[in-house]
C-alpha cells in the first residue's frame, strides 16, 4: 500500500489469516473511509490526480464486502457495496485521465458483485463500452494500467482467485487484459468483460468454502524456517504484519 490508512490494511489481513472474516471486513472499511478522506499528503480526495490513489480507499471497501459476504455478514456487505458504488460514481467528477471514468465505473460493478446487488452484468457491460469510448484517448493503455487506480480495481479480484488456487497467482496480466495494446480500447476493455465472466463466481465459491485468501506480499518457496501448522507447507507469504502459509494464509510456526 502506497497510501497511510492507520495500519487498517495489515490488521485487516492479519484478521483473513486467523479467519475472523466479519473484523477483516470492519478493518477494511475503516482503512478504506481513511484513504478516500487524505489519499495522500500531496492528494486531496476532490482533485484532479492520474494516478487516482483514491483507488486504494476503494479496493478496501471493495474486500471489506467480500469479507463480509464470507463470513455471512450480508447486509453489512450490501451496505458496503452501495457505499463503494456512491464514491465511485462521486470521483468520476474529479478524475479527468483519459480511461479514469471507465474504471470507476468497473469499480462500480465489482461492488454489485461483492455486495450480492442485481445489475452486475448490465454495469461491467457499461463500463466495457465506457473504456472503448475512450480508447482513442489513451497514449499508452499499459502505463495507465500500472497507476494506483487501475491496480487497486485487480487487486480483490487476484485475492478471491488465489485463494482457490492453492495460493498461486490465479490471474495473470494477461488474462486480465487484452492481447494488443496497439488497440487501447479492446485492452482496457477485456478488463470489464473478464470480471463479467469471472468475479461472481469466484465471490460465491468463497462464500460457499468459507474462506477469502490474504493477498499475496512478498512470497518465498521452501522456507526452512518456517512450517505451516495447518497444512505443513513451508511456502510463506509476507502479508499484513507476520508470515503466513503461501498456500492456506494461516500464521506460520518458526521451526
Amino acid at each position: 500500500m502506497n497510501t497511510d490508512d492507520g495500519g487498517h490494511y495489515d490488521a485487516a489481513v492479519d484478521a483473513l489469516a486467523d479467519r475472523e472474516y466479519e473484523r477483516a471486513g470492519n478493518r477494511y472499511t475503516r482503512g478504506g473511509r481513511r484513504v478516500l478522506a487524505d489519499p495522500r499528503p500531496e492528494v486531496g480526495p476532490f482533485e484532479p490526480d492520474e494516478k487516482g490513489w483514491v483507488g486504494q480507499g476503494l479496493q478496501q471497501l471493495l474486500a471489506a464486502a467480500v469479507a463480509y459476504r464470507v463470513a455471512g455478514a450480508d447486509g453489512r456487505a450490501t451496505q458496503r457495496a452501495v457505499e463503494g458504488i456512491a464514491a465511485s460514481r462521486d470521483f468520476e467528477t474529479v478524475l479527468e485521465r483519459p480511461g479514469q471514468a471507465a474504471c470507476l465505473a468497473e469499480f462500480v460493478a465489482d461492488f454489485r458483485v461483492a455486495g450480492g446487488l442485481d445489475g452486475a452484468a448490465a454495469a461491467y457491460d457499461a463500463a466495457a463500452e465506457r473504456y472503448e469510448a475512450a480508447g482513442d484517448d489513451v497514449d499508452s493503455p499499459q502505463a495507465l494500467a500500472t497507476t494506483p487506480l487501475f491496480e487497486a480495481a485487480a487487486a480483490t479480484i487476484k485475492q478471491v482467485a488465489r485463494g482457490q488456487a492453492d495460493g498461486e497467482i490465479a490471474i495473470k496480466w494477461e488474462d486480465l487484459h487484452g492481447s494488443d495494446p496497439d488497440r487501447p480500447d479492446a485492452f482496457l476493455a477485456h478488463r470489464a468483460r473478464f470480471k463479467k465472466q469471472r468475479f461472481a463466481g469466484l465471490v460465491e465459491r468463497a462464500v460457499d468454502d468459507g474462506h477469502l485468501a490474504a493477498p499475496r506480499g512478498t512470497t518465498e518457496y521452501n522456507n526452512e524456517g518456517h512450517e505451516c501448522p495447518n497444512c505443513g507447507s513451508n511456502h510463506v507469504n509476507w502479508a499484513g504484519t507476520g508470515i503466513l502459509c503461501l498456500r492456506c494464509s494461516t500464521p506460520t510456526e518458526s521451526i
